[in-house]
């Protein structure tokens, strides 16, 4: 059952010298700054009062180009690359910890050796066919109750509340899209883009298909439709985090043409753990 208890909030604080766009999150513990601008000393110190006032154990921000020398300098990680996220300028994952159990990944081999498996995969940059006993359609408002249910039915625990029809609304007001495939009039498979319009850049998350209609192309097929829409909205950039551990999904995308540009370690809370979470972008112009 969805939880009264607020799973984040975006906020915007504006100093005398800086303003930074943050999300506290706190089903997953982190703050999520999205951007910023002003002195980075500054910003930085704020940042780390921010996540300790909240108890959060894990910090990460989409740092510009210009700036993620300077976290660095300042005992951030770089842990991946928003390939074009800033209207074709690219973000820098700079990652900071405040606890010794979130920082450590135990599971970073394993994942590495899933990473290479799917590094040596053939592209598969066509097309392919809706199967003719399914269709695919862009969903409406009235979809949220049961896209609510098959997150429910897929993830024991997720990022976002998204066993929740109302939130799964909400993300379509707010401008998220999903796409979903049916067959005899049951949803069997979805995937969504969360689009950022002031960066023209898209998130494509959500991804889920039922046990018994896996490996048949359907996640393939909703990435392809999402991603002429997302053309047609004059969007310049697509990347998607995916569970280190899922071959699958990473495999989806690279063989779709998406680079891996880094590792996210215990990034959210997905499925019954903290989960390290691989970082896919790609170009859409």
């Amino acid at each position: 059952m969805p939880s009264d208890l607020p799973t984040y909030t975006n906020q915007v604080e504006n100093g005398t010298d800086y303003t930074i766009m943050f999300c506290l999150d706190f089903t997953n513990k982190r703050l999520r700054v999205d951007d910023y601008s002003g002195k980075i000393d500054v910003i930085y110190r704020r940042v780390v009062e921010i996540a300790k006032t909240h108890t959060l154990t894990k910090v990460f921000i989409k740092s510009r180009e210009v700036d993620w020398q300077t976290f660095l300098s300042k005992g951030c990680m770089l842990e991946g690359i928003y390939k074009g996220y800033f209207n074709g300028s690219d973000a820098y994952c700079m990652a900071m910890y405040d606890d010794l159990k979130r920082r450590t990944s135990d599971y970073w081999l394993e994942e590495d050796q899933i990473l290479q498996q799917v590094l040596s995969l053939p592209i598969k940059p066509d097309h392919p066919l809706v199967p003719s006993n399914m269709t695919m359609r862009l969903a409406r408002l009235e979809d949220a109750e049961q896209l609510s249910q098959l997150y429910s039915h897929i993830f024991q625990t997720y990022p976002t509340p998204m066993n929740d029809a109302i939130y799964v609304a909400k993300t379509m007001r707010e401008g998220t899209i999903y796409y979903l495939v049916e067959m005899q009039g049951q949803l069997i498979s979805a995937a969504s883009a969360e689009i950022n319009s002031v960066y023209a850049n898209a998130e494509m998350t959500d991804c889920a298909t039922l046990a018994a209609y896996r490996n048949q192309g359907l996640m393939r097929l909703l990435i392809h439709a999402l991603e002429a829409e997302l053309v047609a909205r004059q969007i310049t950039s697509a990347y998607s985090l995916s569970r280190a551990l899922s071959f699958g999904m990473n495999a989806v995308f690279y063989q779709m043409g998406y680079g891996y540009y880094g590792r996210l370690t215990k990034n959210c809370d997905i499925y019954d753990k903290f989960e390290d979470m691989n970082l896919w972008a790609k170009s859409l112009k």
